[in-house]
């Protein structure tokens, strides 16, 4: 579910925290993804392909940009998300499993992304939060995520919509200035994010996003907040259990990244275990294998012409400016040798 409108919000009352971009805008950048998320949209979008082929593609789409993917998987969710969880089991059809000992697909996943040779962490808790946690250190650069968790737990930079299609807008939410233009703190955010409505507690009936915004700006704290509402029309959960969503987002489990490495691909490992373990067909992997390649180069040959254009273009603006002084010099000293002569006569 992640926050209940809150990108309708920040586009209405922060436009200036959003910006719109291309893939091609996160080449060389460190992207870390929630994994639950990546397959979970696999399995809304294309039901009759197996998440794991779909991860093989998405993955090799963002390699061809020379983005260098992280893939973050869940640990042991909060005891406050369980009634979620068990909820969209239940609509999703699935029986909901409480955590414990990897699934196939988790482990399908595992070897899948070993032979792209992507690096992958097993977070303590929620994927989101230890995505968070990378671009908050500075290992990764931002998160790719569509879930809005990522910002309340302090995500400085959150990527919607970066699914590789062509001519598709990839959509960027900065914290920073979201923070700046709402003129709130992140702590403010926070409360603000369990008043729309997140996966760790109720929410209070009623409560629109921007009467919410307001409440914050104006009170800064639910405790505040809940001084200051009609409990009639807006009344408070009970045994609400918004302190414990509060510190799970803002003292999110800590625990150590080894050094990130990415390798290329290794594709006859790829070929065993996706035609002779997952049965997908051989010609079609060695395919799309060389259109990694091919595209890859082809990037990054345009990457680099660019570059050789781009420094061409330099020097030559140099030497303009430079040619233009000595044709300004050469008309100073005409002139000046005009008004010797006039002198003379």
């Amino acid at each position: 579910m992640g926050i209940t409108k809150l990108s309708d919000l920040i586009r209405s009352s922060a436009p200036g925290a959003v910006s719109y971009k291309d893939i091609s805008d996160y080449t060389g950048k460190v992207v870390a993804l929630d994994t639950s998320v990546v397959l979970h949209q696999f399995r809304a979008a294309t039901p009759s392909l197996s998440p794991i082929t779909g991860l093989f593609f998405r993955t090799l789409k963002f390699l061809e940009h020379d983005i260098k993917p992280v893939f973050v998987f869940d640990g042991t969710p909060p005891k406050e998300k369980t009634p979620v969880l068990e909820r969209r089991a239940e609509a999703a059809g699935w029986s909901f499993k409480p955590p414990g000992i990897a699934s196939s697909r988790t482990r399908s996943c595992l070897e899948l992304l070993k032979h792209l040779g992507v690096p992958v962490i097993q977070a303590p808790a929620d994927a989101e939060a230890m995505c968070a946690r990378l671009v908050r250190d500075g290992t990764a650069d931002a998160v790719a995520s569509e879930d809005m968790d990522t910002l309340p737990f302090g995500a400085n930079v959150l990527i919607r919509q970066l699914n590789a299609k062509r001519d598709s807008e990839v959509v960027e939410y900065s914290l920073p200035k979201l923070l700046n233009n709402l003129q709130i703190s992140h702590e403010e955010l926070v409360d603000l994010c369990i008043l729309l409505g997140c996966d760790y507690c109720d929410k209070i009936p009623g409560l629109g996003p921007k009467r919410a915004l307001s409440l914050i700006q104006n009170h800064h704290t639910i405790e505040n907040v809940v001084l200051h509402i009609n409990r009639q029309t807006h009344p408070v959960p009970h045994f609400w259990k918004y302190k414990e969503a509060r510190k799970i987002f803002l003292e999110a489990p800590q625990t150590t990244v080894a050094e990130l490495i990415w390798t290329e691909p290794d594709e006859e490992a790829l070929v065993r275990f996706l035609c002779h373990v997952n049965h997908v067909r051989e010609e079609r992997v060695r395919h799309r294998m060389k259109t990694f390649r091919d595209s890859r180069e082809i990037r990054r040959a345009g990457r680099e012409k660019e570059k050789t254009a781009g420094s061409h273009r330099q020097s030559r603006m140099e030497d303009f400016f430079r040619v233009t002084r000595k044709r300004e010099q050469a008309l100073e000293a005409d002139s000046s040798l005009d008004e010797t002569k006039k002198k003379r006569r």
